[in-house]
């Protein structure tokens, strides 16, 4: 078994252990390619394992010997799933690897802004408090999640896992989904409802036709004056350049971003100056032990694979 890696960089800074996957067969790795250079770096393979390039009808076309395309991540629309499937090509992604990290993620925005603790933390080491007349001051927004409303777009693992925070946190959760759930204990409301009663709404959702630009300029004006977004999803599925001008125009209150729909960030992307908008680099899946769970569930998937047993086949 001849097996290409593809992306290592993007889930190892050599903190991780790829021995169980050596153990099934001829291994070997290169980190993030032109997209020219990957038909070369894939010739020959019978599974190619990737995170973010792109496998498209062409690349596809041009590997004979390929019959598995594994995921370093749980989307998968960098891949041409019909053209791998019309050349016996299983496509297997790695679900709810990051859940929890990534929950953790979507609340350290909503904390973030509900408390202004970067704010303060600033505050106080420029000296603001050596100075102080009284035992605390608070110039910043403090504001408890008890009784807000949190929004959640997409019920599905990390959609529920939101959920549950934010419910033990005292919050009234709403979901939105392209359907409706029996075995949902929170209100499913339409998508008026959900962007005009959210006080901070998280989208956990894939990117697909129905979902791009699911925040627009027309949804982002039915929010309340004092309403967060935060996404941990797909940047496409925001309109970019519309939120940046709802957040400099006071529209909504801010915004936590960690995936654009150009990554790396571009130079002139409108949200890198807008305001009140936190942004990380594609991270809230990243924690150590998420990507420990992640190079398992791959390696494993792969090993039933050549056993004859399909497991996480997306197409």
């Amino acid at each position: 078994m001849k097996i290409t890696v593809l992306d290592r960089n993007t889930v190892t800074m050599g903190d991780l252990d790829f021995g169980p996957l050596e153990r099934l067969g001829e291994v070997s790795y290169f980190d993030a390619l032109p997209a020219d250079e990957v038909v070369s770096a894939c010739r020959g393979a019978d599974a190619v394992i990737i995170n973010k390039a792109k496998m498209t009808r062409e690349v596809i076309e041009a590997l004979p010997d390929l019959k598995f395309i594994g995921l370093f991540a749980t989307g998968y629309n960098n891949v041409d799933c019909a053209a791998a499937r019309e050349h016996g090509i299983d496509v297997v992604n790695a679900p709810g690897y990051s859940t929890d990290s990534v929950a953790q993620l979507v609340f350290a925005f909503i904390l973030s802004f509900a408390t202004s603790i970067s704010e303060y933390d600033r505050s106080v080491h420029r000296g603001e408090w050596v100075y102080s007349k009284t035992f605390a001051y608070f110039p910043y927004r403090l504001t408890e999640l008890a009784g807000k409303t949190l929004g959640v777009v997409g019920f599905g693992a990390i959609g529920r896992k939101v959920a549950t925070i934010g419910s033990s946190l005292g919050m009234r959760v709403i979901i939105h989904s392209r359907r409706l759930y029996d075995d949902c204990v929170y209100e499913q409301v339409g998508k008026e409802q959900l962007f005009r009663e959210s006080d901070f709404l998280s989208l956990n959702c894939p990117l697909n036709p129905g979902t791009a630009k699911f925040v627009s300029k027309e949804t982002l004006s039915l929010m309340k004056p004092t309403a967060f977004i935060i996404n941990t999803a797909r940047g496409g599925v925001i309109d970019s350049e519309a939120l940046a001008e709802a957040l400099d125009s006071g529209v909504i209150a801010g915004a936590g971003i960690d995936v654009l729909e150009n990554e790396p960030m571009r130079e002139d992307d409108p949200l890198r100056t807008a305001k009140n908008c936190m942004i990380t680099p594609h991270i809230a899946w990243a924690s150590k032990e998420a990507r420990e769970r992640l190079i398992v569930m791959v390696t494993e998937s792969l090993g039933l694979w050549m056993k004859g047993e399909k497991r996480f086949v997306v197409n």
